[in-house]
Order: structure tokens, then C-alpha cells, then sequence
């Protein structure tokens, strides 16, 4: 790719507005990239990013403004209108076809053709030319992509948009789903698209990542701009400070572990796995919960903390040991229903697909899992749900604030705190919280450690918290439960908590 002027943006909005139905979701936004550099692009959940990508990628036209491309007024309706400009995105969860192969998913719609067929060995040859030379990435390129890890599927996403010649490529949340070993691989490859003169807009949530690849900042906030800097020119207390528009102070009142000033009684266990197992998911394994207790679950990707956590919802079904459940029938737990009706409840990782019903409204969501629980013949009536629907958008801070709001439109970390308060309002014994602040920003991520404590110190719920980020997981529990390799190696007190010791059993002990 040929290297262009650095005094120039390849890329340039100005003025940017979009609307939506009682949303205003950008407002006079300017924005601009510049060839050979990383761009974060970072805010608050609600502040713009995703729309602004949207608009970007022609999955929402503007309703003022302008958007240049290398000079050039450029208008796309679709995203392979921008992908045909020269604008490619890789997702946060992979936009590609799992069923098809690498050398498929990399060439699809544009096959080496010949007497109208396609040259399959061809197509495979370039691929793997492609990624080697280029990605410096050694893969069977006729396996589905399937077979391989979200990491490699997102290198894959990225050698498609080098082919295409893509002189913007969108790294929208591309390393929320990867270890810190699959993180650094892909900057390896950012680096040396980079070198190569291309220009890359990164969003994310991590703030250390922003400040290893970044070259410089913009910060959104309500939908309007803050500020643009050279990422060496802004201390991160100030970056923090600007998107959430306050002195950060949320995370420094809450005290470092939750056993510090918690008064619960941890002696009656709402839940006791013994022996509890499923083959190719999780080894056997023990653990108790008790009443007002936050356990955290700590471990790298694939550990098995999800399976673990899914097995005491009933969500599977575990084929060895036994699971005792204060509240539950004699059936035990055997589903998400009996897990339901016993006291527990779940927010999944994955809210996208398993947590929110995307046309249904705030409301609707919020009140779902009570009228379950009530049966469909006892309705909860509309006068109720508002009432309900307002007190939980007032206690969360969701916003907009509109029960109506179809919760599609919402930002992540909303979604996240409609799906909570959905199972708040069952009044659970035992919250299960996986992975409950990925992807959203600093500020909710106080506002739910502050409810997890909350709910623990004051109401007595026990709470099972699963979280790749140690320092969350620190932060919010009694006692943290280390698994490796689909393995429990170790349960740690909170007298006994610190960093070192949790990542020397992720890693396999002193000696690793």
C-alpha cells in the first residue's frame, strides 16, 4: 500500500448528526483519521462510538453533516458500499461464516474464477500466500473457521480486509473475547498495518490497550465531541475524568474486597457442589455459596469458569456428583425453570444472544422472567410493569430513561443493566454474573461492582461473579475460586487474596 501524506486525514467527518426516536444519538460530531496511525475511539456506553461506526459503514445514513473519504465527499447505504470505498470492519464478535472455510470466508464473492468455475486450489493458495506473508499466520485454510478460536477468526476478518485493499479498517471491541497472549499477537499484526500506512479507528474498553497501540484519542460523551489528543499527551486519570464527564471517584470508594466491611452470614450455603461434573466441559469439582457470600470465579478463557457456572444453573446437566440446593424440589436443579423456582438466577456472558430479547422493549424485558415465573395465565398488569420498568431505569441509571425504547437501541451497557435488573426483580438467593461488565465502560462498571456489594451487604444475596479481569474479580469478592484447563486448582479466602497468587495458579504455580 502506498504510504500517503501524513498531513492530510484519510479519512474525515464533520458535523455529524443522527436521531433517533428520542435519542439523540450524535451531535455535531467531527472526527478524523489519518493514514499510518491507531485512532481509539473511546466514551462512556450511550456515548456515540457504535453509531458513529454505523454511520461510517452505512448501516445508518446522517441526518447533517459530511463524511470525506481521501478528500472526496463520500456516501455509503450499505456496508459493502463502504467496503467497496475502502472502509473494512472487524467486529466484536466475528461478522464472518463459521460453515465456510478460511480460504472462503477470506474470498467470498470475489473467487478465482475460471470458465465460470471456481479454482478451488487457487482460492486455497492465495489464502494461505495471504496470511503467511502478511499475518505471518499458519493455518489449514480448507478447515471451516469453526474449528478455530475467536482470535484466529479475527485475523482471518483482517487478512479479507488487507485483500480487499481496505485503507481504513474498524477494530470495533476486537480483543474483549481474547487472552492477553491472543491480545498481543493481534497488535503484532496492527503494528504492521500500521507500518504499512493504513489507517486503523480502535475501540475498546481497555484502557492499558488503548495506551500500547494508540497514536492518538477521541473522546465522545452524550453523543458529542470532547476532545481529540496525542494518546502521549493525556494522563489516563484525565482520559477517565473526560468520558465519564466527573473526578473518577466510583471504583476508589469501594473498599478492595468485599469482605472488608461485610457483615453476611456465610455459614448457611444456598448452593454446595460436590463431585460436580460433565465430561469435556468441566472436571469435578466442589464448591459452596454462602448465604450473602460473593464468590469469584478467576481463570483465563476456556478455564471453564462459564461451564462451571452453567452447571449450577441447571443450564446443563451435570452426568457425575451431586448439587444441593437450599429451596429446590426434590427433583433438584435440572434446568434453568427449577433453578428459577429454587432462587437462582443468571445473566449470561453473551447478552446478545441469551441475555435481551432485541424487539421487545425495556419494559418488556425487565418484567419477562417474573410473569414467567407467575405463568402466562396470572399477566402482570401495565399499570405494574410501568411501575416496575421506572423503578428499575431509575435504581440502574439506564438511559435514555424510556420504558418504550426498544432495548436493540440501547448501548451495551445498558443492555446489561435491563438484563440485570430483570433478575433483580425475581429477588434471586444466588445472582450468577458471567463476565457482567465486558464491554461496557468505567462508569457502569462501578455502578455494578457498587449494587453487587449492595446487594450482598445489605440484602444478604449471594452472588457467583465470573470475570476475566482479576482486578474486578479482587475488588467485588469474599473468596475466588482459580480454575485451569476446566480444572478447580484452588479456592482462595480473602485474607489470603492478592494478584500474584491467582495468577500464579492460572499459570500453573511457582514454577510456571
Amino acid at each position: 500500500m502506498a504510504q500517503q501524506s501524513v498531513t492530510e486525514p484519510v479519512l474525515k467527518l464533520t458535523g455529524i448528526h443522527k436521531r433517533f426516536p428520542g435519542v439523540r444519538a450524535l451531535s455535531g460530531v467531527d472526527f478524523r483519521l489519518f493514514p499510518g496511525e491507531v485512532h481509539a475511539l473511546m466514551g462512556e456506553n450511550g456515548a456515540g462510538k457504535s453509531t458513529l461506526i454505523k454511520v461510517l459503514t452505512g448501516v445508518y445514513s446522517i441526518d447533517e453533516g459530511m463524511v470525506e473519504m481521501e478528500g472526496k465527499r463520500l456516501v455509503v447505504h450499505s456496508p459493502q458500499e463502504a467496503q467497496a470505498a475502502g472502509i473494512s470492519t472487524v467486529y466484536q464478535e466475528v461478522n464472518l461464516c463459521p460453515n465456510l472455510s478460511v480460504a472462503e470466508n477470506i474470498y467470498i464473492g470475489r473467487e478465482p474464477r475460471r470458465f465460470g468455475r471456481i479454482q478451488w486450489k487457487e482460492m486455497n493458495r492465495r489464502a494461505s500466500q495471504l496470511l503467511e506473508e502478511r499475518l505471518h499466520l499458519r493455518v489449514d485454510v480448507t478447515l471451516p473457521l469453526s474449528e478455530y478460536p475467536v482470535a484466529i477468526q479475527q485475523l482471518v476478518a483482517i487478512a479479507r480486509a488487507i485483500d480487499i485493499q481496505a485503507r481504513v479498517l474498524i477494530l470495533d471491541e476486537p480483543t474483549s473475547s481474547l487472552d492477553r497472549g491472543e491480545v498481543a499477537r493481534l497488535f503484532e499484526v496492527v503494528r504492521k498495518l500500521r507500518g504499512e500506512g493504513m489507517a486503523i479507528l480502535f475501540v475498546t474498553h481497555f484502557i492499558d490497550q488503548v495506551y500500547e497501540i494508540s497514536d492518538r484519542i477521541t473522546i465522545l460523551r452524550g453523543g458529542e465531541l470532547i476532545a481529540e489528543y496525542k494518546a502521549s499527551e493525556l494522563p489516563r486519570l484525565e482520559l477517565v475524568s473526560r468520558m465519564i464527564g466527573k473526578e473518577l471517584t466510583m471504583l476508589d470508594e469501594l473498599p478492595k474486597t468485599a469482605g472488608e466491611t461485610r457483615a453476611s452470614d456465610t455459614q448457611s450455603a444456598i448452593v454446595a457442589a460436590s463431585g460436580l461434573g460433565r465430561k469435556g466441559a468441566i472436571e469435578p469439582f466442589n464448591l459452596s455459596i454462602g448465604r450473602g457470600e460473593v464468590v469469584g470465579l478467576a481463570g483465563l478463557l476456556g478455564s471453564g469458569r462459564t461451564e462451571l457456572a452453567r452447571l449450577l444453573y441447571g443450564a446443563d446437566r451435570a452426568d457425575q456428583g451431586k448439587l444441593q440446593v437450599e429451596g429446590a424440589g426434590k427433583g433438584g436443579v435440572h434446568s434453568p425453570r427449577s433453578a428459577i423456582d429454587a432462587g437462582l438466577a443468571f445473566c449470561p456472558e453473551n447478552r446478545k444472544t441469551e441475555g435481551i430479547i432485541e424487539d421487545l422493549t425495556v419494559r418488556e424485558n425487565i418484567v419477562v422472567a417474573l410473569q414467567a415465573t407467575r405463568g402466562w395465565f396470572k399477566t402482570i398488569s401495565r399499570k405494574r410493569q410501568n411501575e416496575i420498568a421506572d423503578e428499575y431505569i431509575r435504581t440502574l441509571n439506564i438511559h435514555p430513561p424510556n420504558p418504550e425504547q426498544l432495548v436493540k437501541n440501547l448501548s451495551g451497557g445498558n443492555q446489561q443493566k435491563v438484563i440485570l435488573g430483570r433478575w433483580l426483580l425475581t429477588q434471586p438467593k444466588l445472582l450468577i454474573l458471567d463476565e457482567p461488565t465486558r464491554g461496557i465502560d468505567i462508569g457502569a462498571k462501578a455502578e455494578i461492582q457498587r449494587l453487587v456489594l449492595t446487594l450482598s451487604r445489605e440484602e444478604g444475596m449471594s452472588v457467583l461473579y465470573v470475570s476475566s479481569e482479576l482486578e474486578e474479580v479482587l475488588r467485588v469478592s469474599d473468596r475466588i475460586a482459580v480454575l485451569r484447563d476446566r480444572v478447580k486448582v484452588e479456592e482462595i479466602d480473602k485474607d489470603e487474596m492478592d494478584e500474584q497468587r491467582i495468577m500464579k495458579a492460572i499459570a500453573g504455580g511457582e514454577g510456571a
